[in-house]
């Protein structure tokens, strides 16, 4: 699965056990997120990052699937809070460094688990438009790999 709701993290059969059992962090500069033009109803996409571009890591969870013989992760999301949700009702859960070990320590209690996602680093975040190119690869047939990429476009 995509991404894990924190709502029903802790619920839900599909992640409730590697809640318990198989965190990890995920380590990004930034993410993506996209809104439809007013303009020409086209997919306008965003970089949204810590100021700086500071690294930061997402709350995630891991699963091995031994019939596919397959690691794969999934990011925790949460509701978005100020500024992300001037362009997205969504946002993946960046955790504060300081949480990073009781995250990941086997021995903290799923009781404590939610209360350790209470301490996210978002209000710090920060966003731009970025060139629609960032969503074209198979449009190009050419890989998408390039620090152009998060560099700001201007707007009209």
């Amino acid at each position: 699965m995509f991404n894990a709701r924190i709502e029903g993290v802790d619920t839900t059969p599909a992640f409730r056990d590697a809640f318990k059992s198989k965190r990890c962090l995920i380590p990004a500069e930034g993410y993506y997120e996209w809104t439809i033009s007013p303009a020409d109803g086209k997919k306008d996409p965003w970089f949204i990052f810590q100021p700086g571009h500071a690294p930061f890591s997402f709350a995630g969870l891991w699963a091995y699937n031994s019939n596919l013989d397959v690691t794969s992760c999934t990011i925790i999301t949460e509701p978005s809070a100020a500024p992300v949700n001037q362009i997205h009702d969504r946002q993946p859960l960046i955790l504060d460094p300081a949480y990073y070990d009781a995250w990941l320590d086997p021995k903290t209690q799923a009781a404590d688990l939610k209360e350790i996602l209470s301490h996210d680093i978002d209000a710090s975040l920060q966003f731009y438009r970025v060139g629609r190119e960032v969503n074209a690869a198979a449009i190009n047939k050419q890989p998408n790999d390039h620090a152009g990429l998060i560099e700001p476009i201007k707007l009209l």
